[in-house]
């Protein structure tokens, strides 16, 4: 992983911000304006503490290349913030934030590198540990939401869900038992539950090895099951629906991906999949469940 914010010491700056941001302290943002928060999705100060110490370091700071960012990071956090919240598109940017195309090379960069799942990752264990449980989980449930796509998905990320009746892409994700999300593989339609399980599984075990208990429904069952006790060590249980049941029933587990998959559509820009490519939309979900997980840490504790 890169190096944290909170592992630089502090330096100054020639100039005089409000913001203590790495591209305002050591590269070249304070040459922009600054810019007044009226947005609700504009990180407060207490969210912005939060999330500040687990920003990654740019590349330029670390030797890796590149030029000092000439734009402020939490004005970058708003705006994409901004885009995923209200479904605009990048071109519509309001005026008072840094250029669009500016801010859509920031996602862009964030994407390719990995660096949003890597701040997301640290949330979810700050966002753990902030309600009593360890920073890495040991069990997770697993699910898949079919949602229709914008005319700019090609036919060769998009597909036929037969079972919702819907043209578009399938979200597959993995979260925790508290509806933190864990991984996340956006596919087309046509890719059934236990074809991208078969992919995702083998990968959640390297990355948590703590995992051993997983729970599906009923498009999990098969050979995936035995697979992944025999070959992963994972025991995979899956949870039916009584036949005898009518009407929307609480299944245990299940319902706790079921309310991840809801936080999601409360971004406009996910009611609907408007990405050309699938890892754009991965980067999107990353950034959905940042966003929650930063307010969440912000709220004060109950006592």
């Amino acid at each position: 992983m890169s190096q944290l914010y909170a592992d630089l010491s502090v330096g100054s700056s020639p100039y005089a911000s409000s913001c203590d941001c790495l591209a305002h302290r050591f590269g070249n943002a304070a040459d922009q304006p600054d810019r007044v928060p009226v947005y609700d999705t504009d990180l407060t100060d207490e969210q912005w503490a939060e999330l500040r110490p687990l920003l990654p370091v740019p590349a330029w700071m670390e030797g890796r290349g590149g030029r000092p960012e000439g734009y402020c990071h939490r004005q970058m956090l708003d705006a994409v913030f901004y885009v995923l919240d209200n479904g605009i598109k990048w071109r519509a940017m309001p005026v008072d934030f840094p250029a669009w195309d500016r801010v859509y090379a920031f996602f862009r960069r964030w994407r390719e590198t990995g660096l949003v799942a890597e701040l997301h990752d640290r949330l979810r264990g700050e966002v753990r540990e902030a309600v009593g449980r360890e920073a890495e989980p040991s069990a997770a449930v697993i699910d898949s939401q079919s949602v229709k796509a914008d005319a700019v998905v090609g036919a060769g990320s998009r597909g036929f869900d037969g079972g919702k009746k819907i043209n578009g892409r399938r979200r597959h994700l993995i979260c925790d038992t508290i509806g933190l999300l864990l991984m996340i593989n956006v596919t087309a339609g046509d890719v059934t539950d236990r074809q991208a399980a078969t992919d995702m599984l083998p990968a959640l075990r390297d990355r948590f090895p703590t995992i051993t208990k997983l729970w599906a429904d009923g498009g999990y069952t098969g050979t995936l099951v035995t697979r992944a006790l025999a070959a992963l060590h994972l025991v995979v249980t899956v949870i039916k629906r009584s036949d005898d049941v009518s009407g929307f029933v609480v299944l245990p587990r299940r319902w706790v991906v079921e309310r991840t998959f809801g936080w999601l559509l409360r971004s406009r820009r996910l009611a609907r999949d408007y990405e050309r490519r699938p890892d754009s939309s991965e980067a999107m979900i990353y950034w959905s469940m940042t966003m929650l997980m930063t307010r969440r840490l912000a709220v004060p504790a109950r006592v």
